[in-house]
């Protein structure tokens, strides 16, 4: 079965391919039928593949398969090839099974929308850009699925090209994100030129020999690569573009959020994990970057109106918490986290979608009010998405994949008490900010009737990923909550395990104990400002410094505004400036010229056959002329 592995990312490709060239001939029951179809083939085919793989584990934990070499420049020969270890093998499952959710969630979304084909080819195309990124055997491929799925979101972010706004939101997640790729570009070129590779698992041996711990060249190589994950995955400073890509279809912004593009950064960074350890201050960057994001984040979430931007920053957030487990070594957290935020995130923003469409298109949480009645399914898989985002203790997978991280910022040996305290404070601002979206949403008055109920086709994926918001946790129990690490021991095959170095089984539970209450706590007090007691809330906000730090909040900490401040206006006066510098005037000059001689030459072509007979007997006599005298 492992020799199926080529098929995965094709299916997509494929799919993308019918439809770009006859999706809009066929009727919108051959659309879906081709794009949910090419995502369920790719789904079968990865879990026949993955159950093989479990089942019979090649040599060393990992299988590689070369199609075909790509290019052949000197040494430098790249292939087509693809490998598959316990980490890729996690990713690989998380995007084509809730990829295929949203898929399906979508035929039933967008059945109105005009675009429909055109919507499913350039899903399709994401999915495949993404399962090329994970499945990459080498770095340049890896690149190539890292430009693909920035380009379909780019496509998918501004798929209602029509408002100027989607267009701005679009071009600005591609110029962001194209920062981060920028600096990963000249990380590939430094690394191959150091080290004469770009295969992954060649590149990591030859770095870990040729390089010693804190060498210049590892520290470069591993903060440019990180560059790129910081704007693809929307951490510090490259995060404005994130809350603006709300302005695509929601189904898009599940895609973005939960299984595609954001855990790029992620993922690159597990992948190359070892390069990062050669550096160590860049691998502390990565945790400070980390903690920094996720309290950013979480407090900007608590200060938004519209249910999908909340969300954004929560994403913002949660991603955040994996940057903060890389960098204290904590991989398979990181990973872990990783698949259950895929779970909860695409079920909060599926949700989110059924309300927004139910209510005509309101996006203002203020204007809803008093749907779990009306909603009653999408009141309960929304309230598990929640929970399991709150880390609602012990039986939310959320939960048990943020007390990992919380335990390992503590214990490892990278960890620190103020790493763990930031996190505990993100873990407060989060159950807040999720259960003010529960209670503003479902919860008090109805102030919007709803038009339109979900069908089977949106309501599945829902009931499926509430499931997943709950038994994905119990893949890894910690030792104090019947020691069964499964996931961690799965993938320690591919990713190292963190040194514990502080605390031991009591110390942990404690800790359990207070990330547990810390949850509750904010649970406890979104209540009491959203439905008991919100009166408290609006005298809060009517303070001099209640007001303004909302504000600040809900601008997003002002990055914005420092970039348009310090380098588009700055960018944009020296581009008028320039427009009339020396260079310019000469080739104005050339094109000025040549537009007079153009002028000049025409005014000959008369029509007038006597002239033109005149003028072919006075170039023959002139040419003889010169004949005879020279």
């Amino acid at each position: 079965m492992l020799g199926l592995l080529w098929l995965i990312p094709v299916l997509p490709f494929a799919g993308f391919l019918v439809l770009a060239l006859i999706g809009p001939r066929l009727s919108r029951t051959g659309v879906a039928s081709i794009g949910v179809g090419s995502i369920a083939l790719s789904t079968l085919v990865a879990l026949l593949v993955s159950s093989s793989f479990i089942a019979s584990p090649p040599a060393g934990h990992a299988y590689a398969q070369t199609l075909w070499t790509w290019l052949q420049v000197g040494g430098f020969t790249p292939g087509i090839s693809l490998y598959l270890d316990g980490l890729a093998l996690v990713m690989m499952l998380v995007v084509t099974f809730v990829s295929l959710l949203i898929h399906l969630y979508s035929t039933e979304f967008m059945r109105d929308d005009e675009g429909y084909s055109r919507f499913f080819a350039y899903m399709n195309l994401f999915v495949g850009s993404m399962l090329t990124l994970v499945l990459a055997d080498n770095l340049l491929l890896l690149y190539l699925g890292w430009e693909g799925v920035g380009l379909c979101s780019y496509l998918l972010i501004g798929f209602w090209y029509t408002d100027p706004a989607n267009g701005r939101a679009a071009r600005k997640a591609f110029v962001v994100t194209r920062v981060g790729d920028t600096a990963m570009a000249v990380g590939l070129f430094l690394l191959f030129n150091h080290l004469g590779t770009l295969q992954i698992q060649d590149l990591m041996q030859r770095a870990s020999q040729a390089w010693p711990v804190g060498s210049a060249l590892a520290v470069a190589a591993s903060a440019l690569l990180l560059g790129g994950a910081l704007g693809k995955s929307a951490q510090l400073p490259l995060h404005t573009w994130l809350p603006d890509a709300m302005a695509g279809p929601t189904p898009v912004s599940a895609l973005i959020h939960a299984a595609t593009m954001v855990t790029a950064g992620v993922y690159l960074i597990a992948r190359t994990h070892e390069l990062f350890a050669l550096a160590p201050v860049v691998q502390s960057a990565v945790a400070v970057i980390g903690a920094a994001t996720l309290l950013l984040a979480g407090c900007s979430a608590l200060t938004q109106w519209d249910i999908k931007r909340v969300l954004a920053y929560s994403t913002i957030s949660q991603i955040g918490y994996m940057f903060l487990a890389l960098g204290v070594g904590a991989w398979s957290a990181a990973i872990f986290h990783l698949m259950t935020h895929a779970f909860f995130k695409a079920l909060l923003f599926l949700g989110a979608g059924v309300v927004i469409q139910a209510l005509h298109e309101e996006h203002n949480m203020f204007a809803m009010g008093g749907l779990r009645k009306q909603l009653p399914v999408t009141f309960w898989t929304f309230l598990i998405a929640s929970a399991s985002l709150a880390a609602l203790p012990l039986v939310t997978a959320g939960f048990y994949s943020k007390d990992m991280i919380l335990w390992e910022a503590w214990s490892s040996q990278a960890g620190s008490p103020w790493l763990w305290a930031a996190g505990m404070a993100g873990a407060l601002l989060t159950s807040i900010y999720a259960f003010r979206v529960v209670f503003l949403t479902f919860y008090g008055p109805s102030k919007t009737q709803v038009r339109r109920k979900p069908g089977l086709r949106m309501q599945l994926p829902l009931v499926i990923l509430a499931v997943l918001s709950v038994v994905g946790g119990f893949v890894e129990l910690p030792s104090s909550l019947g020691d069964l690490p499964l996931f961690s021991d799965f993938l320690h095959t591919a990713l190292p395990a963190a040194p514990s170095m502080r605390g031991g089984v009591s110390t942990e539970i404690v800790l359990q104990c207070s990330a547990a209450a810390v949850s509750l706590i904010g649970i406890y007090l979104a209540y009491l400002l959203c439905l008991r007691m919100p009166q408290y809330a609006e005298s809060l906000l009517r303070t001099p410094w209640g007001t303004a730090l909302h504000r600040f909040w809900f601008a997003g900490w002002g990055f914005d505004w420092l970039y348009d401040t310090f380098v588009v206006g700055p960018y944009v006066w020296f581009a008028h400036a320039a427009k009339d510098e020396v260079v310019d005037f000469i080739y104005g000059g050339i094109a000025g010229l040549t537009q007079r001689l153009n002028r000049l030459l025409s005014g000959t072509e008369t029509g007038k056959v006597r002239w033109y007979a005149t003028g072919i007997a006075l170039g023959a006599v002139i040419i003889i002329a010169i004949a005879v005298i020279l």
